[in-house]
């Protein structure tokens, strides 16, 4: 276990603590098991190890990655043994889904070692759910997003916002000191800001091997595909960047690629649930989820960049940011009236010059704008909602 702390206390030095991610403060870190799923790039290796560097003994601690050489010759549960009778209190394992029958081996050792306390992190989001019923009782699983535009600001360009409320963004109250023209940040944000890896040159590098491990290992491993249906994965993934917003034709799409219609349901599952796509539902009785799909979209405009440049059509660009905003900490829905419903609120979409002919007066429905610095009424700049976490 040596080498395990001498690599744990390299990563410990090298990791800076000025930039932390929404959900640092929301983790229930002492609780006794605790995940962190996302995609991969979003943060959660930093997010870990800031939070031991400033709250906990390191001789208490230990942080390994669950592909490291050690575990050619020791089992995590030989691990956590040993760790746990040398007085170990916490111990991080990043990557949890490169390691075989990782979900057996921490519900194993939850039981045996009752003072320890595991945490876990995990990238494909697939695998991690595949694991998760046998720890369902025992861990709090934890959903990390990519960046906000707000967050963005604050890593990249040091500007400190706060959050804001849905309501508060919708009566035009977020507020950013010091920022005279937010358009130049904003369409730098839509093309590399949602990965924290953005600042850096070769963003479309990395972006690019994400989605191309995503659809090429980690769905087919996940699901028991062959070669042939991630390229099918591919051609769909295109498909829905270079669309106006994806209104899907499933028996169409399914005649296009050569596959059943409930093998294409079953495409679209598995790439939300790897992070590739978002999926628009519409209201059904207020819950969740039980809607038919009305529209698809990627993830965040990174990959919609990412795939096909500026070709994107402007429109999915913009309703994919609104979509991929609002949908961590509000119920969003498709609208008869407008592209998107939250609450009892519709929003219509659009540029600059974007009509209201079309939405009601009534305090509730609301025209977001991109290509406007500042709102007013019932207009609301699209840069705004990026402020909500």
């Amino acid at each position: 276990m040596e080498q395990l702390y001498q690599k744990f206390e390299t990563l410990l030095h090298t990791t800076s603590t000025d930039f932390k991610r929404y959900m640092y403060t929301e983790i229930a870190w002492d609780s006794r098991m605790v995940g962190i799923i996302g995609g991969r790039g979003v943060g959660k290796t930093t997010m870990i190890l800031q939070y031991i560097k400033e709250n906990l003994d390191t001789k208490k601690a230990l942080y390994v990655s669950a592909d490291d050489m050690y575990f050619v010759n020791h089992s995590l549960y030989e691990l956590a043994n040993e760790f746990y009778k040398s007085n170990g209190e916490y111990l991080f394992i990043d990557e949890i889904h490169k390691y075989a029958d990782w979900s057996r081996e921490l519900k194993n050792s939850y039981d045996a070692f009752p003072t320890l306390k595991i945490i876990f992190t995990g990238s494909s989001i697939l695998d991690i759910l595949k694991g998760y019923a046998d720890l369902s009782r025992r861990a709090l699983v934890y959903h990390l997003q990519g960046l906000s535009f707000r967050e963005y600001l604050k890593l990249v360009h040091s500007f400190d916002f706060e959050v804001y409320s849905l309501d508060q963004i919708t009566q035009n109250k977020v507020k950013i000191d010091g920022i005279a023209h937010p358009l130049p940040y904003f369409k730098e944000y839509l093309k590399k800001g949602y990965y924290p890896f953005g600042s850096e040159n070769e963003i479309n590098i990395r972006l690019g091997q994400i989605i191309v491990q995503t659809l090429e290992t980690d769905i087919p491993q996940f699901a028991n595909l062959n070669v042939g249906t991630s390229r099918k994965l591919k051609r769909l993934l295109s498909i829905i960047a270079e669309s106006v917003p994806f209104k899907p034709n499933f028996s169409k799409i399914a005649e296009l690629l050569g596959v059943s219609r409930n093998s294409l349901d079953d495409y679209f599952s598995f790439m939300e649930k790897a992070g590739l796509i978002g999926q628009l539902r519409t209201e059904t009785g207020g819950i969740r989820g039980l809607g038919k799909i009305d529209k698809i979209y990627l993830d965040n405009t990174n990959i919609i960049f990412n795939l096909v440049g500026d070709k994107s059509n402007i429109g999915n660009i913009r309703e994919t940011f609104f979509f991929n905003q609002m949908r961590l900490k509000n119920d969003i829905s498709s609208s008869s009236k407008a592209d998107f419903m939250i609450n009892e609120y519709t929003f219509e979409v659009g540029g600059k010059n974007k009509q209201q002919t079309q939405i009601e007066k009534d305090g509730k429905s609301f025209i977001v704008k991109d290509d406007i610095e500042f709102g007013y009424q019932n207009v609301i700049p699209l840069w705004a909602f990026g402020f909500n976490y």
